[in-house]
């Protein structure tokens, strides 16, 4: 039997769906389940937790965010130690994603860490499973249980990965003369002490966009570590995450999105993810907003980096800071020893 520090925590509204029930047995398989409710949440450091989320139709789940909401009155650190996964069932085909994305970076601001890809959806329709029966021959909702279950088993494997020697790659687009963001990331890289750092500037019109390849294509250049369009993302943003144990993303806050160069970094990012697993790579984002939004920039790289291309989300992956005029970011208040517990975290959590 197992014992209750090897429990699973299962945070999740009273009524769910057949589905989704069921989608929460296959992962859940023979370990030990404590259900974590409302106005009684015990210690939830150093836990494995899964989130279970039945949408309504406006894409709420209410009990869920009640129980995450009393989580952030036991303080910043509640989470920490803990590592967690979601399943989410949605009447509709909409809201799946941003609600799991959302859940995955309010976790993780109390220190909750996530494998790569932790994230199962159920759209209404399942359809998100289509193209899962070009090689599955099962229903889809077979195919859901079944990747519910695979799930489970990498999730009780997980452990966040660390070396002793760590290589980084910091990939922007910014200009050091103006760029608040390369202005903070200047401090943090002063405290990533015995790493190999490989700081990459991503110019205008070095990245084309994905020109979105079908498969067979895809998969033949990265057989070659390679790319249809070739260029900087080929010579040197290819190698350089290859290598590395952390990725980290600096990224001004444009129109609350990632900058243009930075996306079609990420789209590109396909061509070597066919190849070469992402999940023992950190991903961090050092994220400066002029106004507000820089929650919705976070969601954006946990949304495209962790739950689609699988590279896990250590705690407190990103810093999130508000600068607007040239040189403001200096004049936040404790911003030198925010910098430095940013870079402690990452050390930590990469480094033996």
């Amino acid at each position: 039997m197992i014992g209750i520090a090897d429990a699973l925590y299962i945070i999740k509204p009273e009524k769910m769906s057949k589905l989704l029930n069921s989608m929460l047995q296959a992962l859940i398989a023979d370990k030990t389940a404590i259900n974590v409710l409302s106005g009684s949440i015990p210690d939830m450091r150093n836990k494995k937790i899964v989130v279970a989320v039945e949408l309504n139709k406006a894409g709420f789940c209410l009990p869920v965010s009640e129980i995450i909401s009393e989580m952030y009155e036991n303080g910043e650190n509640s989470l920490y130690g803990s590592s967690a996964v979601v399943l989410i069932h949605s009447p509709n085909e909409l809201n799946t994603k941003s609600t799991a994305a959302d859940i995955v970076f309010q976790l993780n601001q109390l220190g909750c860490s996530f494998p790569g890809h932790p994230v199962i959806e159920a759209t209404g329709s399942l359809s998100n499973f289509l193209t899962w029966q070009i090689t599955m021959d099962m229903s889809l909702e077979d195919i859901c249980i079944e990747m519910c279950k695979k799930l489970g088993q990498r999730f009780e494997a997980f452990r966040i990965p660390k070396t002793k020697k760590p290589y980084i790659t910091a990939l922007h687009s910014s200009y050091h003369e103006t760029s608040n963001t390369l202005a903070l990331w200047n401090m943090i890289r002063q405290h990533l002490a015995d790493c190999k750092i490989d700081e990459l500037h991503v110019e205008n019109g070095t990245v084309l966009d994905c020109i979105g390849c079908s498969f067979k294509t895809c998969i033949h250049f990265s057989q070659q570590s390679s790319c249809f369009y070739g260029g900087i993302m080929v010579e040197e943003i290819f190698p350089a995450i290859e290598k590395s144990d952390a990725v980290i993303w600096l990224c001004p806050n444009y129109n609350d999105a990632l900058s243009a160069n930075l996306t079609a970094v990420v789209n590109r990012l396909t061509a070597l993810y066919r190849k070469t697993s992402f999940q023992n790579k950190a991903l961090a984002g050092v994220i400066v907003s002029g106004n507000s939004g820089s929650d919705s920039v976070a969601m954006q790289l946990i949304d495209a980096l962790c739950i689609n291309k699988g590279f896990y989300l250590p705690p407190y992956f990103s810093i999130m800071i508000t600068a607007n005029d040239p040189g403001a970011v200096m004049l936040v208040e404790d911003i030198h020893l925010k910098a430095k517990q940013f870079a402690e975290n990452i050390i930590k959590s990469i480094r033996v």
